[in-house]
């Protein structure tokens, strides 16, 4: 299962930060943010994907998050 999220992170020092975080509570999600897409784009591979927790982590953090539709 692959989920990707729209984002307003700009640095690569946060996205750096979030993934790091991501991956300690989540250890079997594959996370990485594409910067350059003018979306910001937040990318979760994993079997399970609890998009309501990614949603509010980054949103209790200032980062706009929501799903691409």
């Amino acid at each position: 299962m692959v989920e990707v999220f729209i984002t307003n992170v700009q640095s690569e020092e946060k996205a750096n930060s979030i993934i790091h975080e991501l991956e300690v509570l989540f250890p079997d999600y594959m996370v990485n943010f594409d910067l350059e897409d003018h979306d910001k784009i937040l990318r979760i591979e994993s079997e399970n994907i609890n998009t309501e927790h990614v949603i509010e982590m980054l949103n209790k953090k200032n980062i706009n998050c929501e799903i691409l539709k």
